[in-house]
């Protein structure tokens, strides 16, 4: 998809990545672009800097009602939307099995539900016009795993895997849909989980990710992977599970060792 001339809303827009890919897609000519965050104060911020082009809403992605209302409230005022990029995340604690149920809760509504939701609100405008924009920002961490974060990892190929079923269902009725999964990068997030195993391949800027994504916008990749290491590892995860997992235990024990 060109964007120029289009409208986009940008969903964890206040900061990141998301404020990475609004301000992208206002360089690259977009009509319009809804800067949407909980924090409304930062998505007004990142929405100012970009200037005319940009709006912000506040929207809090772990509840549908909300969602339903950023897209009415876009509507509203640009009379359509032509992308959707759904990229608000959470990092959450470190841990597994004991961590409590609220959090594996609220992982799951913001990397998986909020998907779906936005997914519900927008689609059948796209559809019916029969072209539109979706993106699904995951993480390698939902093509591999990750060590640090049992519910992190689990949601995170929850939301790839919605990813690919609304291409297989959709991709022949005019909807693109991409998948992000980068491994590091800077955001507020990544400088508070200290030494992550996402970052050994190095870390990205939000703007690095965000070209990547606007390239993948014109040339329809389903897949876009900043750290271009990530497809090998998939394959050898393919090729010899066993293996891999040996790996990742490795990993694991090392990374509970430097936690003690």
């Amino acid at each position: 998809m060109d964007i120029q001339g289009k409208v986009a809303i940008v969903t964890g827009g206040a900061s990141g990545i998301g404020a990475g890919l609004a301000r992208r897609l206002a360089a690259d000519g977009a009509r319009a672009v809804v800067v949407a965050d909980l924090d409304l104060a930062g998505a007004q911020a990142v929405a100012a800097d970009i200037g005319a082009a940009a709006v912000a809403m506040q929207c809090d992605v772990s509840r549908e009602a909300s969602i339903q209302a950023l897209v009415q409230a876009s509507l509203q005022r640009f009379g359509r939307i032509d992308a959707y990029l759904s990229n608000a995340g959470i990092l959450g604690r470190k841990g597994g099995i004991e961590l409590e149920d609220t959090l594996w809760e609220r992982m799951w509504q913001i990397h998986a539900m909020a998907h779906v939701w936005a997914a519900r609100a927008v689609l059948p405008q796209m559809l019916e016009r029969g072209e539109g924009y979706f993106l699904v920002t995951a993480s390698a961490a939902g093509l591999l795993n990750i060590v640090e974060s049992a519910p992190y990892g689990v949601t995170k190929h929850a939301a790839v895997g919605f990813a690919e079923w609304l291409r297989i269902a959709y991709g022949r009725r005019g909807l693109l849909v991409a998948c992000l999964c980068p491994q590091s990068v800077q955001t507020a997030m990544t400088r508070s989980e200290g030494g992550s195993s996402a970052s050994q391949d190095g870390v990205l800027t939000p703007e690095q990710v965000a070209a990547d994504v606007t390239d993948a916008m014109q040339d329809g990749r389903f897949l876009v992977l900043p750290h271009p290491e990530v497809a090998q590892y998939v394959l050898k995860k393919a090729q010899d599970p066993e293996r891999w997992l040996g790996g990742m235990q490795k990993l694991h024990a090392r990374h509970a060792a430097g936690a003690g």
